[in-house]
């Protein structure tokens, strides 16, 4: 019989030995943070020209900037060709990185395509026709249109005062913190407006985040019909499906949660991965923006712990699109329901390629539409006698969401609250925040609305409670 030899190998350090040190630095992610990279400067170019209306140089030099000097090619030419006959973009060479091309839509501005389609697809991209209302908005009077009376200031106003904060505003030390826009609306009447060279009042600029602001509009609007509500379960199923849906953990998440930023799903956005995976993909490359947002794990128990991600707002959103019911109602709600009925005629609201609204930070809209819908706020959720939105609406919002509170209590229903440690500014007063300084400021015990917009870059830090108490000092 033979027998088997059985060998045994043992493994061990010689006294002396080196021992490998390894650490994990190489970045896997960076070939798609050059595609992610080459699609923002797409998206930025497309609607800079067709959506803002400015020009080349305009847009290398303001809205490229956030690039940092790393733009592709310069205003007078370089690795991507702008067509104009299609309002269309096309960002980088042929080779390891794809290029990445962006097309205006009308209705929604510009939408960006994934890297396996050209622009003879962009036919197939979404589009709304819907008719704006009738009526001329240069002889339509503030705040519904266009038409500012001119008046001196109010009694109560130090004009020297207000002149001052606007100066604080767009004479700031660095260059970084650009001031494009200060609209001052006191009493429901425009006191202040101020533009940087190169914009006006007509010129619309991206919110970045501030667009969850007026999703969170939108949402309440079906909360208050009865189509949603805050503390039932999202009403969809997630992915990766799981083997008994029924029983997956993610069922326990509300929408409560995910407006108040507390979902307890898998971070992305916020591990330095944001232009790399995760929301950046469906803003920058053609990813599905619903997709994506039901791909996460959940980490921790709901409403526990509060963590900033775009996807929860767009589990949100895509909330409402259910609700609505159908591909033509959605794609015409914001329009419908909010932006027509109290004067945003100037702000579009983007979507990815398959329709779906990316509410959490592509809009493009100008300061006076934002101090319209600052002002749907101040004055309770109701415009020209009618109500859009509900008093309890406005207080969940202006609620801090329950996982913040002890860690600075700054962040509502998508709108954000004055920090706990601050009491130079009123207590009542709530914001929107978006990427680059976009913020339009409440201030009810004031009767006040402040409206910057800026294309910060680099390290920004712009402060909103800061430009607050300076604005507050020309009031008496």
């Amino acid at each position: 019989m033979k027998r088997l030899a059985v060998c045994i190998l043992t493994l061990s350090w010689l006294p002396g030995a080196v021992v490998a040190q390894q650490a994990e630095a190489y970045d896997y992610w960076q070939p798609q943070r050059e595609m992610v990279k080459r699609g923002q400067q797409a998206i930025f170019m497309c609607n800079g020209l067709f959506t803002s209306n400015r020009t080349l140089e305009q847009v290398f030099d303001k809205e490229l900037a956030f690039f940092r000097g790393e733009a592709i090619g310069t205003a007078a030419g370089g690795d991507y060709v702008v067509h104009r006959d299609l309002k269309a973009v096309e960002v980088g060479a042929e080779g390891a990185v794809p290029v990445m091309r962006a097309v205006f839509r009308e209705g929604i501005g510009c939408v960006i395509l994934p890297p396996d389609q050209a622009l003879a697809d962009a036919d197939r991209l979404p589009e709304l026709t819907l008719p704006y209302p009738p009526g001329d908005p240069a002889q339509i009077p503030w705040p519904n249109g266009d038409l500012v009376a001119d008046q001196p200031l109010p009694g109560n106003i130090d004009g020297a005062a207000l002149q001052a904060a606007s100066d604080w505003a767009f004479e700031r030390e660095t260059a970084e913190q650009t001031t494009i826009s200060l609209l001052v609306v006191y009493q429901g009447d425009i006191v202040h407006e101020r533009y940087a060279p190169g914009f006006d009042m007509d010129t619309r600029t991206r919110t970045w985040s501030t667009a969850k602001s007026i999703a969170t509009t939108l949402i309440g609007t079906l909360v208050d019909e009865g189509k949603l509500s805050l503390d039932e379960p999202l009403p969809f199923d997630w992915f990766p499906e799981a083997r008994s849906p029924e029983t997956d953990p993610r069922n326990a998440i509300t929408l409560r949660h995910v407006l108040n930023m507390s979902s307890g799903l898998e971070t992305i956005d916020n591990r330095g991965l944001e232009y790399a995976t995760g929301s950046g993909l469906s803003y920058w490359a053609g990813a599905s923006s619903v997709t994506g947002a039901r791909s996460r794990a959940l980490m921790r128990e709901p409403g526990t712990h509060w963590d900033y991600e775009n996807y929860d707002t767009l589990l949100a959103v895509y909330a409402m699109k259910l609700a609505l019911g159908g591909e033509r109602a959605y794609a015409e709600y914001p329009r419908r329901a909010l932006l027509d009925k109290i004067g945003m005629r100037n702000t579009l609201v983007s979507t990815d390629r398959f329709g779906d609204f990316i509410f959490s930070s592509q809009v493009y809209t100008n300061a006076r539409d934002l101090a319209r819908f600052g002002l749907l706020y101040l004055h309770g959720g109701v415009w020209e006698g009618e109500r859009i939105i509900s008093e309890d609406w406005i207080d969940f919002v202006r609620t801090p969401a329950p996982a913040t509170v002890g860690i600075g209590g700054m962040f509502g229903g998508q709108w954000w609250l004055v920090p706990e440690t601050r009491s130079d500014v009123p207590k009542d007063a709530y914001s929107t925040s978006g990427n680059r300084g976009q913020y339009t400021i409440v201030v009810p015990s004031h009767d006040l609305v402040i409206v910057r917009r800026g294309l910060d870059w680099g390290r920004q830090g712009f402060n909103r409670w800061d430009l607050t108490r300076e604005v507050l000092k020309a009031i008496d």
